[in-house]
């Protein structure tokens, strides 16, 4: 048996230890401890401190990038690669290791440059080149990575040299939501696996960039750092003021918009990279005859909520949403991810509905039409 092998079915068994989490669902696992981490990052149940993988060679890879591009992994000898499996059409957990890596790559300031993205599809029903370039699109990622998909012969053999698990079950794609730190040698260094908390995004990437930072010439120090202790969630029961999208779709035309007790509420969570996936200018406007016949029903009235911290920025939430036109229900900003967490979403979109007393009553993975909308509604107010 030789070396790669070896190394090889060492990787398997570390992977296997991971539960699918990929799109359909999650299944947080334990993270690994480094030595030099925090008490307090060690504790925080939603943070994977990384595996090291004892600087195996990493298998190659030789695919197609979302502009129809050959590629390959060993054309990035010389720069520090992070690898990222995810699903071409996910809404759960793909959105949430984007974006750490692409703010991981940014903290590391110009030593970033010397930094590669990459991601591999990992849904055996959407591999086209346009699909990966409709989710580059989507999270503003098409000139800061290169999204690789192939044949399903050739993305099965690159699934199973990398050990991650794909599977579908009943339309939901599941998979290791696996990210690999390849060193500028070309051999794997740390496996990471993605939580689906969106209040960590922020430190999984300061995570990734310190193990990159020790990996790169001169060790540079992050543009900035915060604690990787666990992080306090916003929960219904508690009142919150989250910045407006825009503020003239306030209920009160002011620049927040309020969420708590004291009256039922309908909350609708969403990200605008849902254009991916489902035609949501369509969906966000038909809101607006929800709300009115909330009004006319005594039914609970409706807040959306943007999940900020997977999108591009703010700024693009506002933008797209000028496009879409006039909204009858308040828009609010989760840039921290602390009231995703705190109300339990798991996937985009999520409804709920929320009692007077701050209590989840009803939640719905995905759009619903009005009729079962305001049936539902009316079955729980």
């Amino acid at each position: 048996m030789n070396s790669l092998t070896r190394g090889s079915l060492a990787l398997a068994a570390i992977i296997a230890t991971a539960a699918l989490a990929g799109c359909g669902s999650s299944s947080p696992a334990q993270p690994s401890m480094s030595g030099t981490a925090s008490a307090a990052a060690m504790a925080n149940p939603n943070l994977d401190l990384g595996t090291s993988l004892n600087s195996q060679p990493a298998p190659e890879i030789s695919l197609t990038n979302q502009f129809g591009q050959p590629m390959s992994l060993s054309q990035f000898r010389g720069k520090i690669v992070m690898l990222g499996f995810e699903d071409s059409e996910c809404t759960t957990v793909c959105p949430l290791t984007t974006q750490s890596m692409v703010l991981a790559k940014e903290l590391l300031g110009k030593a970033g440059n010397n930094v590669q993205l990459l991601g591999v599809d990992a849904n055996p029903d959407a591999t086209s080149v346009a699909d990966v370039l409709a989710y580059s699109r989507a999270h503003g990622m098409v000139n800061r990575w290169d999204f690789l998909t192939g044949s399903p012969a050739q993305l099965k053999a690159v699934w199973s040299a990398y050990h991650i698990a794909v599977q579908v079950e009943q339309g939901q794609i599941d998979h290791t939501p696996a990210l690999f730190v390849i060193d500028s040698r070309g051999r794997l260094q740390k496996l990471y696996l993605t939580q689906m908390a969106y209040s960590s995004i922020s430190q999984s990437a300061q995570v990734l960039a310190t193990e990159i930072a020790g990996l790169l010439p001169g060790h540079p120090k992050l543009l900035s750092q915060e604690s990787l202790g666990t992080v306090d969630v916003q929960t219904p029961a508690a009142a919150v003021s989250l910045p407006a999208a825009r503020p003239s779709d306030s209920a009160s035309g002011t620049s927040t918009v309020t969420l708590g007790p004291g009256k039922p509420r309908l909350v609708v969570f969403f990200a605008t990279w849902l254009t991916e996936t489902s035609d949501l200018k369509a969906e966000l406007t038909g809101l607006n005859s929800y709300v009115a016949a909330a009004a006319k029903n005594h039914l609970p009235a409706l807040t959306a909520v943007d999940e900020t911290v997977t999108e591009p920025s703010a700024a693009a939430v506002g933008a797209y949403l000028g496009q879409v036109g006039s909204l009858s229900y308040p828009v609010a900003l989760d840039e921290t991810g602390r009231v995703a967490d705190g109300y339990g979403v798991q996937d985009q979109p999520w409804l709920m509905l929320v009692s007077a007393a701050g209590k989840v009553v009803w939640t719905h993975d995905g759009w619903l039409p009005l009729p079962a909308l305001e049936k539902a509604a009316a079955a729980h107010a």
